[in-house]
Formats: C-alpha cells, sequence, structure tokens
C-alpha cells in the first residue's frame, strides 16, 4: 500500500472520530463508504470494524458512569449471532455486491434517521431488543454499520440519550471484537496491508479526532455538524453504491 493511500486512510479516520465526537453521528457511518471506496469492499469494511473498537474504547471511560449494563447485556446477546451470521455471508461476497450492500446500508440508515425523527411510534418487550441487537451485529459485520438498527430502537423505545450513548460504547467493543475474530477466520486475507507504523497511526488519529472533537463541539452547533456529517455520509453511501453498480 503506497504512501498517499495510507495517508488518505489516517485522513479519513480523524476525520470519522472528530465528527463522531462532535455530531454524535457513528463513525462508521460517515467513514465506511470511503474507506470501501479506497480499499475495497472487504478491506474497507474490515478496517472500519478495527476503527469502531478502537474508537468506543476510547470514548467509553469517559461514559463509564451513564452506560446501562442491563440493556448491554441484551443487546450483546443478540448482536453476536448477527455479527457470526454477517461475517459467514460476507465472506461468500465478491467485492462489487458487497460494496453495493455498504452503500444501500448506509443510505438506508440516513433515511431511517430521518424519518424516524418525526415517528409518533414507542415499541416496548424483549422482542424489539432482541432484533435491534441481532440486525446490528449483522449490518457491522456486512457493512462495518452497526449503530443504525439500536439507534433506531433508541428512538422508537424512548430510551434517554445519555444511557444510550454511553452503552454503545461497550456494545460495539464486544460486537465489533466478535466480527473482528471471524472475519480472522473466514476472510483472514482481507486485512488491509498496513505497516506497522500506520496500525499505530491509526490509533493515535482516532485517539487524536476525539480530543479534537470536543474542542471543536464547544464552538460548533449540533446541527451544523450534524448537517455537514450527513451531507458527506450520504455523498459517500452514493458513491459506493454507483461503484459497486458499475464494477458488477
Amino acid at each position: 500500500m503506497d504512501l498517499s493511500l495510507i495517508l488518505l486512510v489516517l485522513g479519513l479516520v480523524v476525520v470519522g472520530a472528530i465528527a463522531q465526537r462532535v455530531a454524535g453521528l457513528g463513525f462508521a457511518m460517515l467513514v465506511s463508504p470511503f474507506l470501501v471506496i479506497a480499499l475495497g469492499a472487504h478491506e474497507g469494511v474490515f478496517l472500519v470494524n478495527i476503527c469502531g473498537v478502537l474508537s468506543s474504547a476510547i470514548i467509553m471511560p469517559r461514559v463509564w458512569r451513564d452506560i446501562d449494563w442491563s440493556m448491554f447485556r441484551w443487546l450483546c446477546s443478540f448482536s453476536v449471532f448477527g455479527s457470526v451470521a454477517g461475517a459467514l455471508m460476507a465472506g461468500g461476497l465478491p467485492s462489487a455486491p458487497l460494496s453495493i450492500i455498504v452503500g444501500a446500508t448506509v443510505l438506508a440508515a440516513l433515511l431511517l434517521s430521518l424519518i424516524l425523527v418525526r415517528a409518533n411510534v414507542t415499541v416496548s418487550g424483549q422482542v424489539p431488543k432482541a432484533s435491534a441487537g441481532f440486525l446490528s451485529g449483522l449490518t457491522n459485520s456486512l457493512a462495518g454499520v452497526g449503530g443504525p438498527a439500536v439507534s433506531a430502537y433508541a428512538v422508537l423505545a424512548r430510551w434517554p440519550q445519555r444511557p444510550f450513548a454511553a452503552t454503545l460504547q461497550p456494545f460495539f467493543v464486544v460486537t465489533g471484537m466478535v466480527t473482528i475474530a471471524m472475519k480472522f477466520v473466514t476472510t483472514p486475507d482481507a486485512l488491509p496491508p498496513l505497516p506497522v507504523w500506520a496500525w499505530i497511526g491509526v490509533a493515535v488519529f482516532i485517539w487524536a479526532g476525539v480530543l479534537i472533537g470536543e474542542q471543536v463541539q464547544r464552538v460548533v452547533s449540533d446541527r451544523h455538524a450534524r448537517f455537514f456529517v450527513l451531507c458527506c455520509a450520504f455523498f459517500g453511501a452514493i458513491t459506493a453504491l454507483v461503484s459497486g453498480l458499475r464494477a458488477l
């Protein structure tokens, strides 16, 4: 992998970390389509899974007091099955169809988020909770995007934002680690061929992005930040979708 591509990856990683801290929008939703375009579908999703675990692990100590451990156990119990199923499915897909799935998943998630803001529906019980966990694990393995399913559940279940955001951090760490372990078994050659210094750089840039995001958050309104991130995510998702369709 040449230096220019590595620098592009590091730039995407830090932008994603900043956006997640400032706008509250998932790191993967913004970065996944662009990494898929830059590295290829399998390699891009694999890297997003690794970065997702790192970013959540960095944020988790900062929100530890607000984590709902009961909800965490429920969601993780079913996300593990989704992660395994998604990894097995992704392992059998060529790059072009997987790129289409990534773009379509992110587009569907963005549209769903816009629709649910105006929804008056409320859900309760264990079935929606279990379904959200399973779907999150499935889409995380397939497209590197596990947030939309649990975000939709949080909106419909009226789960308060603070414990929801906090609980997602250990949830994404566990779900991501299961996904990564499965991909080392099913598609080990999909691990991006980054040199050691670049892997260290990914971790440092994610950490730096979180810290920068905390500073940017003080001067940029949530509404403007979300609008910018949504525009970038839509552009990336459409580009990944078109790229996959052309390759297909």
